[in-house]
């Protein structure tokens, strides 16, 4: 951790070659109080190395290696963990490919000093999609719309990876204990922090289309999703969800 730093950038990559260094530099250029945290999954297209690259240059920036496609939720668990530990005020998360432009974390982080968590929403006034077909946005907003009549929540945009955790709410949750380790993690996430009460504020971006490489949703990540909205609901009907999602005060 550099110092006066009081955000950790969480930045999962697999076969991100193409865009992880000029994203790290943007991120840097943006004169905030943050370091980067690259969780890199073996990327076999050298991902880690450029990395690895910058991490010697600059200290701002690390590299936690793991051995192999562990899966998105996974990534974003060990890089919260990590935040948590290392007594970073914020955990920002975000994409690897430009689909979440980094010019949108200076209002986040803004919007974050009197929330637990801040979504960068597409689905909010002035947020927004571009360069998707209208089979991906029709998908978009089915999923998004049946994730908050399932699981009862009043965010616009509930799958969205862009997010920033207030990481004294965030030491709330057990995050070992969260089962989704794929896109659906992000769901379940927002789930228990809903349940657990944190203070939801949404900031309105526009999501463009990745800028290289190649989309890591497949349909399996999709079927897993809606298993994990039903897992959910079933668990609240049952009361069996695991004591740290039920509902509390911060």
């Amino acid at each position: 951790m550099s110092a006066k730093s009081d955000i950790l950038v969480v930045i999962p990559t697999y076969n991100e070659a193409e865009n992880i260094r000029q994203l790290a530099e943007q991120l840097l250029a943006l004169g905030l109080p943050l370091d980067v945290l690259i969780v890199d999954d073996n990327s076999p297209d050298g991902t880690g190395r450029i990395a690895d690259e910058m991490a010697a240059s600059d200290e701002r920036i690390r590299v936690l290696h793991r051995e192999g496609k562990l899966g998105l939720g996974t990534a974003y668990r060990a890089g919260l963990k990590d935040a948590i530990a290392g007594k970073y005020s914020f955990a920002v998360t975000m994409d690897a490919d430009f689909s979440h432009d980094p010019c949108y974390i200076p209002e986040i982080y803004k919007a974050a000093c009197d929330r637990d968590l801040v979504i960068g929403s597409r689905y909010v006034l002035h947020g927004g999609v571009e360069n998707w077909p209208l089979r991906r946005r029709i998908l978009s907003r089915t999923a998004n719309a049946v994730a908050r009549l399932v699981l009862r929540l009043r965010v616009a945009d509930c799958t969205a990876g862009y997010r920033c955790y207030r990481t004294s709410a965030l030491s709330r949750i057990a995050l070992d204990e969260i089962r989704s380790n794929g896109y659906s993690f992000l769901e379940e996430m927002i789930y228990l922090c809903d349940r657990a009460g944190f203070r939801i504020g949404e900031v309105p971006i526009i999501f463009r289309d990745r800028r290289g490489g190649e989309s890591k949703i497949s349909k399996s990540e999709i079927y897993k999703a809606m298993w994990t909205l039903l897992r959910l609901r079933w668990q609240s009907l049952t009361g069996t969800l695991p004591e740290h999602s039920k509902p509390r005060k911060i």
